[in-house]
């Protein structure tokens, strides 16, 4: 897959472990970050969603220069499609 994939997430989110294992299934490679043992990246979740820390929240940036994309608990079909692929 080309591109980057970050995916913010907390350790008891049930949404975040379908995503991962979707992606995992499909080899989609990312990096996770635990928000809540980051709080540089708590605070960009925030951001991203109104003030609220809500997880999975995708940060996908692609390889072909498009722009980078956030998403709040994104399907599979989303992040693919983010991708470009």
């Amino acid at each position: 897959m080309p591109g980057t994939v970050t995916m913010y997430s907390t350790t008891w989110c049930g949404y975040c472990r379908r995503l991962k294992s979707q992606m995992d299934r499909e080899g989609i490679t990312y990096n996770e970050i635990n928000i809540e043992q980051d709080p540089d990246s708590a605070a960009f979740v925030e951001k991203a969603n109104g003030g609220n820390q809500t997880v999975p929240t995708v940060l996908v940036v692609p390889s072909n220069d498009g722009p980078q994309v956030v998403m709040t608990n994104p399907s599979l079909a989303q992040v693919k499609q983010a991708l470009g692929a």
